[in-house]
């Protein structure tokens, strides 16, 4: 009797679906997609309706040859992709690479992989859903359209290599214009007053209503707190309640996972992707904060059974974005009754989150008693605030959150009066709108509407590999703080150093990405446009509900895109690159400009149009296009530095290349690392061109006629003719090895792989 046929996307998820449905079915994975655009050239017909053509890619031929047999000898063929639209649109692939009929073919989806799921999709197949395949050929066509166009424009224009997308470069243009913003903030001073008061029962910290703008004030107000009187004009007292967060989305799972556990939106991904194949948790690309009927039914047994009735508070919470395409369940446990996992780590901790916040989302707000005085000052209008809070009950609070202390205040009645101990006056900056990181940019792109769950991820991630974003570590600089300190009548001046704008895992924009932006924002205004990519996004919306036509949707993008590649060509790289007159060279006369070149900004002296070639310098550190001066450009300029000569008289020049600063002796380039190419000494010049000299010495261990050399390598001895490696075993000394035996172990040693440069167009 023949096996009934499950093809699922990947061989994890393969495992554990076949352990639910028994030996009448055999289940195996694509390995996700099959077919798509060949990577060589455009393969859409724009005249033709935007017609795809369409490819098995290169390594699915043999898995596609497996899953014909296998088709051949089945009774029934279920498609189990994924149940987004890129799941839908793998079903639609699979069919046609395996010559299925695409209206009569079971298509099954679930949001667990768990028995009940499993049972219940099997027992209401559907075929597959063309506008949900539409809604995701609309956005592969689109964005190969513009990749496609538009690349090419900026390999021309600013730099080989570089790659455009309707999201990615919206994405850059977010972060380039927050860094725009952090230089262009104005911080100002300001002063927050506190005082410390003695009541009869105790004392109590309060904070003046607001904060006074410069120093004289604040001595001001302190020097009139002398002569007043302090009196309690109010005492309140109210019930209070925090609630818990919604289950997680995609992107909060995305937020959460990084303030909590540092982990990227990639990483948690992946992560939430073993986590759903295994069978522990709902599918994880979703804009939905609902739960069904079941789940909730499941929180409400635990959290009744471990922690009472009083703890339950059974809430179906509304997803805010009323188009949430991409799931109708948000991310939970299969199961509340599991607690934890065994298995990695990092799977566990994310697993746990996942488990806390779903079941908190089901449990009773934490109640908390506020109370609060208001003193009033005698000799001015202000008035001190003092604020407490008691937590009555837990709530949530017993599964996820952190529970503050309590801040209890001291039995005072109104119309008390106060004695005053000590108040001061801390100076403090307003800050400017903080960088984004993989987590914030995540919830900025949610919050406008551009992208999906199922491209948070690879968004963030691109706009790093391909240079237009750094993630780094923020130094902070320091700063004196002025405090005033009334205490016994008399107000002192103090000084505080602290460190400001410290911050870590912050994305910021390299040079490339500035030019890139501009650009782009200049030639390609409704691409980088937020709202604009957001209602593209809304159309593929309206595609996969069956409400528009995907090919008209993508005649009316490409008809106003189209008419801007070409009008781009008129830019001229001048123009793109930023250049930047800073004056004239003292000594030459010829005009210093700073710019945008190959490798990022760089330096010229004299002009590119005269028969003289200009000289080019690199841009000092520290330094951007608007904050460059001729004074620190001259200086790059006297660079290449004679730092002296070597024992044997060779000249010893410092210098700054692509890879950093080096010092060079004839044609041999050593790295100086930390030093600085304009103080490097003779001395440790020397020291570091003899290390280097040793290195190069060092380099070879044994080497025969027939050409074949045995070498040290930076993972470890290895054999090589100059064409073919071949690695050592660590148990084997290479000094022991003769001619014949290193000629051997090359010759059956693997092929080396071939390079090739990944190009996105």
């Amino acid at each position: 009797m023949k096996q009934q046929l499950v093809i699922v996307e990947s061989p994890a998820k393969a495992k554990t679906i076949e352990k639910f449905l028994g030996k009448d079915f055999k289940v195996l994975s694509s390995f996700g997609h099959v077919r798509d655009l060949p990577k060589k050239g455009l393969n859409i017909d724009v005249a033709d309706n935007f017609k795809p053509t369409y490819a098995v890619s290169p390594d699915k031929t043999k898995v596609i040859r497996e899953l014909k047999s296998a088709v051949a000898n089945s009774s029934d063929i279920w498609l189990a992709s994924d149940e987004d639209r890129e799941g839908e649109a793998i079903a639609w692939h699979l069919a046609n690479a395996l010559k299925l009929d695409i209206n009569k073919t079971k298509r099954i989806v679930f949001h667990e992989i768990t028995k009940t799921a499993l049972e219940k999709a099997l027992q209401h197949p559907r075929t597959i859903d063309i506008n949900l395949v539409n809604a995701q050929q609309a956005r592969r066509i689109l964005d190969r359209l513009v990749g496609y166009e538009l690349s090419p424009v900026l390999w021309k224009k600013i730099r080989t290599g570089l790659s455009a997308g309707r999201v990615q470069s919206v994405s850059v243009r977010l972060i380039v214009e927050r860094e725009r913003e952090i230089k262009d903030f104005e911080s100002a001073s300001y002063y927050k007053v506190s005082a410390l008061f003695k009541g009869d029962n105790g004392e109590v910290l309060a904070n003046l209503d607001k904060n006074i703008d410069s120093l004289e004030d604040a001595k001001k107000f302190l020097e009139c707190l002398n002569d007043s009187i302090f009196t309690v004009s109010s005492v309140s007292k109210k019930p209070g309640k925090r609630n818990s967060s919604p289950p997680f989305t995609t992107s909060t799972l995305q937020q959460e996972a990084s303030r909590k556990f540092g982990y990227s939106p990639r990483q948690t991904m992946s992560l939430a992707q073993r986590l759903y194949e295994s069978g522990h948790i709902t599918y994880m690309r979703t804009d939905s904060t609902t739960l069904s009927s079941l789940a909730l039914e499941m929180a409400n047994n635990y959290i009744v059974n471990n922690f009472g009735k009083e703890y339950s508070n059974q809430t179906q919470y509304k997803t805010k974005n009323d188009s949430a395409q991409e799931a109708h369940e948000a991310i939970r446990p299969t199961d509340f009754n599991n607690e934890s996992i065994s298995g990695e780590e990092q799977q566990k901790k994310l697993y746990k989150l996942i488990w806390e916040r779903a079941l908190a989302s089901q449990m009773a707000p934490a109640q908390v008693e506020r109370t609060e005085l208001k003193i009033d000052i005698s000799n001015s209008k202000n008035y001190f605030l003092a604020k407490g809070e008691v937590l009555v009950f837990p709530g949530f609070y017993k599964v996820y959150g952190n529970i503050k202390d309590d801040t209890i205040l001291p039995p005072i009645k109104e119309g008390e009066k106060l004695d005053l101990i000590e108040s001061t006056a801390n100076e403090a900056f307003s800050k400017p709108p903080a960088r984004y990181s993989e987590a914030s940019l995540v919830k900025k792109l949610e919050e406008l509407g551009i992208g999906r769950p199922s491209t948070y991820a690879p968004t963030v991630s691109t706009i790093q590999t391909r240079g237009y974003v750094e993630k780094v570590d923020v130094e902070g600089k320091p700063k004196i703080l002025k405090v005033l300190r009334l205490s016994n009548k008399v107000v002192s001046e103090e000084e505080e150093q602290v460190i400001t704008g410290a911050d870590k895992n912050k994305l910021v924009p390299t040079s490339v990405a500035d030019v890139t932006t501009d650009f782009l924002t200049k030639y390609f205004a409704d691409v980088l446009d937020y709202k604009f990519t957001a209602k593209v996004e809304d159309s593929f919306d309206k595609i996969a509900d069956g409400k528009e036509d995907w090919v008209k949707m993508l005649d009316k993008f490409y008809s106003g895109f189209h008419p801007l590649v070409e009008k781009s060509g008129a830019a001229t790289r001048e123009e793109v690159s930023k250049a930047k007159h800073l004056g004239d060279d003292p000594k030459s006369g010829k005009p210093i400009i700073a710019r945008f070149g190959r490798y990022g900004l760089m330096l010229q002296r004299g002009e590119t149009e005269s028969e003289e070639k200009p000289d080019f310098a690199p841009f000092p550190e520290g330094y951007t296009l608007d904050n460059i001066d001729l004074d620190a450009a001259l200086i790059m300029f006297s660079l290449p530095r004679v730092v002296g000569k070597t024992k044997d008289g060779e000249e010893i020049t410092a210098n700054i290349g692509r890879f950093g600063p080096y010092i060079k002796v004839k044609s041999t380039f050593v790295s100086i690392k930390d030093n600085d190419p304009f103080k490097i000494t003779l001395e440790e010049a020397q020291e570091l061109y003899n290390q280097k000299l040793e290195q190069i010495a060092n380099k070879y261990i044994a080497e025969f006629k027939s050409g074949i050399k045995i070498a040290n390598g930076p993972y470890g001895p290895y054999i090589t003719d100059g064409k073919k490696n071949a690695r050592i075993s660590k148990d084997t000394d290479p000094k022991t090895i003769t001619e014949k035996e290193a000629a051997a172990i090359l010759k059956n040693a693997p092929a080396k792989k071939k390079f090739k440069r990944k190009t996105k167009k």
